[in-house]
């Protein structure tokens, strides 16, 4: 009889780099983005370090040797969690499913975390300064959409006509673009399968969205509501030319703003209207609760800021929207 931790030599055996291409070839329910995100970490920087390394020859030692490297190298602590958070995927695989290794070598403690900086918020009176600073007019709406529906970028570019209510009182999400190297801009399902919903719009911005649909959105069903100067899909570097975006919020006084911190923005709006966590849930488009929690928890100390009382909370965790969400990075 065998006991403890041994593994089939030959199926150790194969190189990291070979493994965790296939690894990603076969996982189809990933999103374009998501591909191409695991492509460029793979290739950037865990291959140059672990690609030919044997999958029985990865050691915890090992890995926190590689992490160590790319830190050294100037690698920011942002993406060398994220590189560490796919290692550690691509070898639960290796272990849970094809038992190839007895155990996960990534124990590394603390690798996984990005401490990402604390993102901005825009108050009610800042969100419509920016869309009304706009330069090119028909973005001006999306601007306020994007804010009070609480969308993503491929969401709120994906909207078309039939998706808008004819009065504007409500926004339904069925699509969102992805932006893809080689392909262009690809059509697809939300995030995930809660990002599927209808979303009702504050009434403040309801004739906002109704002089958009009557001034700048072709009649047809299927007609995109926000779109460039010849009509066609908005990509984001076309958009932050359009916009002027780095000067534009830094003269409205909230320098480094991403489009997404609307999202952000809107979230807190929503929050501290006090929805409940499975309301917020549904707007938000997450099936995990723990993004709404977040921003409830966050409404709760800004009351407790107010009031005067102690805070004894952590810290606001991550909202979700994971790397898909991200542009591929530049280092």
């Amino acid at each position: 009889m065998i006991r403890g931790d041994w593994i089939d030599p030959q199926r150790s055996s194969v190189p990291f780099e070979a493994y965790a291409e296939r690894w990603i070839t076969e996982r189809p329910a990933l999103r374009p983005r998501t591909v191409e995100l695991y492509r460029w970490l793979l290739r950037k920087h865990l291959a140059p370090h672990l690609g030919p390394v044997k999958l029985g020859d990865l050691s915890t030692a090992l890995i926190r040797e590689w992490r160590s490297s790319l830190l050294a190298a100037g690698v920011s602590v942002s993406l060398a969690a994220k590189s560490y958070r796919l290692l550690r995927a691509i070898l639960n695989t290796v272990v849970q499913e094809d038992g190839i290794l007895s155990r996960n070598p990534c124990r590394v403690r603390g690798a996984d975390r990005e401490n990402a900086a604390e993102r901005s918020v825009l108050t009610v009176a800042q969100v419509f300064a920016l869309a009304n600073a706009m330069r090119y007019r028909r973005l001006r709406a999306m601007i306020l959409v994007a804010a009070f529906a609480t969308l993503r970028w491929g969401e709120v570019t994906a909207l078309r006509r039939c998706d808008v209510a004819p009065d504007g009182s409500w926004v339904r999400v069925s699509f969102a673009h992805t932006e893809v190297i080689g392909r262009g801009i690809v059509v697809g399902s939300p995030k995930s399968r809660a990002g599927v919903r209808t979303i009702a719009i504050p009434t403040a911005i309801r004739g906002e969205i109704v002089k958009h649909l009557m001034t700048y959105v072709d009649s047809a069903p299927d007609a995109l509501m926000f779109t460039g100067p010849k009509g066609g899909a908005l990509r984001r570097a076309h958009f932050n030319n359009l916009t002027r975006w780095v000067e534009t919020v830094k003269k409205r006084g909230a320098p480094g703003l991403h489009f997404h911190d609307l999202r952000h923005t809107g979230n807190l709006f929503a929050a501290q209207t006090g929805a409940t966590t499975k309301d917020l849930m549904a707007r938000m488009g997450h099936d995990d609760m723990r993004a709404a929690l977040t921003y409830q928890r966050a409404t709760s100390q800004l009351s407790a800021l107010v009031d005067g009382r102690e805070l004894t909370e952590d810290e606001p965790e991550d909202d979700g929207d994971g790397p898909s969400g991200a542009l591929v990075p530049t280092r």
